[in-house]
């Protein structure tokens, strides 16, 4: 085989400022939000842009146009947008950066102030540095939408629970099917992840404590990450919520008689995600199917797995039972938590014991 709370409080405060973007080559320039004078992130309102190559670094690094808390200015670079939110209670700094050329290869950063000014920029993680802030942990994000759609900013309440944490967070985006099919997205969610260790300084990260989150199609780039090649090297773990780890098995359900709505509208995004159908009759799409199986790419070297599902969604726990068999197989730990009910993803945020059990996990796969 081959390598096989939401806080009830009412907000005191808002204060939003944003900075400029720089007029570096391949950065795709800010998008106003509806209502608002400050930069939106590039995940909203969009084009698909010119493609880049799978895997595009985009940026030799980050460093804002304007330093928060002290209006002085550095050294221009790729920044796609910044802003600073202040409220009672504290939620954590935000940030967009590219990790890639194109406009969809964007990534949003949450992080708590860890010196008075706040500063995401080199000065302030000289600043961190010279104190012996000890690194944190951090846990990179992967949206939904059936590889045709989804945002980033869909995570930003979730990863504001994480911060409170510890742990400073990234959400990504990533070029869609409709923009560039397989391997494409899972080879941004490897740029993505390169990103965030090749910046480990600036935001006193350890970046051999990264751990990897999706929701439905993002949760089949989050299991793919931890399998693909040797997984165990590159994260601590993933956990997926409601994961396609399967897309052909999910190809499959969509054309049964008693099929859903949404099982058919997942197997047409099976065929854009794959950029074939895949049929016996085809080898190269079947080829192409197979390697987006993440029980293909299971092996001793792998990094363990926390899979929730819904037990009557319309992706139902077998996209991960036979994973987490996979990976118990070759001695790797891999739980699949399932909660009764039909609904979908990001929903299990909500169910009672799904974030303690989510953060725990997260805490004994990152710890020191």
């Amino acid at each position: 085989m081959r390598k096989v709370l939401v806080c009830g409080a009412a907000f005191a405060a808002t204060c939003i400022s944003a900075v400029a973007v720089s007029g570096a080559a391949g950065a795709a320039p800010p998008v106003p939000s509806p209502g608002s004078s400050s930069p939106a992130s590039p995940g909203q309102g969009e084009g698909p842009g010119t493609q880049a190559p799978s895997g595009s670094p985009g940026s030799s690094g980050p460093s804002s146009t304007a330093q928060a808390g002290n209006g002085q200015s550095s050294a221009p670079d790729p920044v796609v947008s910044t802003r600073a939110v202040m409220v009672t209670p504290k939620l954590p700094r935000t940030a967009t950066y590219a990790y890639g050329v194109h406009p969809r290869q964007r990534i949003d950063v949450y992080w708590q102030d860890t010196t008075p000014e706040g500063r995401d920029d080199d000065a302030g993680a000289a600043t961190r540095q010279a104190r012996g802030t000890a690194p944190t942990p951090a846990v990179l994000l992967f949206h939904g939408g059936s590889w045709i759609g989804g945002d980033k900013s869909g995570w930003k309440y979730f990863a504001r629970r994480l911060t409170a944490q510890g742990y400073t967070v990234f959400a990504a985006n990533y070029r869609l099917a409709t923009q560039a099919p397989w391997p494409a997205q899972r080879d941004d969610a490897m740029a993505a992840l390169t990103y965030v260790k090749r910046h480990a300084v600036k935001w006193n990260i350890d970046p051999d404590r990264v751990a990897v989150m999706g929701s439905s199609a993002g949760g089949l780039l989050a299991s793919q990450l931890a399998t693909y090649g040797e997984g165990g090297t590159r994260v601590r773990g993933a956990v997926s919520l409601s994961p396609v780890n399967i897309p052909y098995l999910a190809y499959q359900a969509g054309e049964r008689p008693d099929a859903t709505n949404s099982q058919r509208k997942l197997r047409r995004a099976v065929v854009k995600l794959l950029g074939c159908v895949p049929v016996e009759t085809d080898p190269d799409c079947m080829a192409q199917a197979e390697d987006t199986n993440t029980i293909s790419h299971v092996s001793p070297g792998d990094a363990p797995m926390l899979l929730l599902h819904y037990k009557d969604e319309f992706v139902p726990p077998a996209q991960s039972t036979g994973l987490a068999a996979a990976l118990r197989g070759v001695g790797l730990d891999a739980r699949v938590k399932v909660y009764p009910g039909r609904q979908h993803a990001t929903a299990l945020l909500n169910e009672e014991t799904a974030v303690p059990l989510i953060i725990s996990w997260l805490k004994q796969r990152t710890a020191p």
